[in-house]
């Protein structure tokens, strides 16, 4: 795997290395020693999959309070999705900055996300699915999110239109709490 830092402050796009042969190829997506020797430490505890019909669904902001803030390994098993993080720690030399990456069923790649970070996509084609490994386990009483298109982020999402619960849609606007 490559470590690929990113714009925000702990986050890293995973890149798998694939060993090849005539059958295909076999490539690493996770190691907990590799992992920690970037900083990253702790291991997954619960795995999610989501599965989206549209292209264009759009899922978040979400993130999780603490004492309950979750890290997690997000990858795309099927189609694509513009993966979107916003830091909201406020002691981080990136906060309030967000970043986006494009994942996909081809590129294999994943994106690590630290604690304190809110996370969503977009999806970039029909019936696209992704696997979350989440470092926490989810506590719903500390679940929250910030609007996807909130001004004081300026996320520039690809596809307009999106598809939204109205939980997703409706989220409030940051007010200068952090994580």
């Amino acid at each position: 795997m490559r470590f690929v830092g990113t714009p925000l402050a702990g986050a890293y796009l995973i890149e798998p290395e694939p060993m090849s042969d005539a059958r295909g190829f076999f490539a690493r997506s996770y190691c907990e020693r590799e992992f920690a020797s970037h900083g990253i430490r702790g291991r997954p505890v619960q795995c999610n999959i989501s599965y989206n019909i549209k292209r264009s669904t759009l899922r978040g902001m979400h993130f999780q309070r603490p004492p309950h803030a979750e890290a997690k390994l997000v990858r795309c098993t099927a189609g694509g999705i513009y993966d979107v993080i916003i830091d909201l720690r406020r002691d981080s030399p990136t906060f309030r900055q967000w970043a986006g990456f494009e994942l996909t069923s081809g590129n294999r790649n994943a994106l690590y996300i630290p604690e304190g970070f809110a996370h969503g996509f977009q999806t970039l084609a029909d019936d696209a699915e992704v696997f979350y490994q989440m470092f926490s386990l989810f506590e719903p009483d500390s679940a929250g999110g910030v609007r996807w298109n909130d001004p004081a982020f300026g996320i520039v999402w690809p596809l307009a239109n999106p598809i939204m619960s109205d939980k997703d849609r409706t989220f409030p606007d940051f007010d200068g709490f952090s994580l």
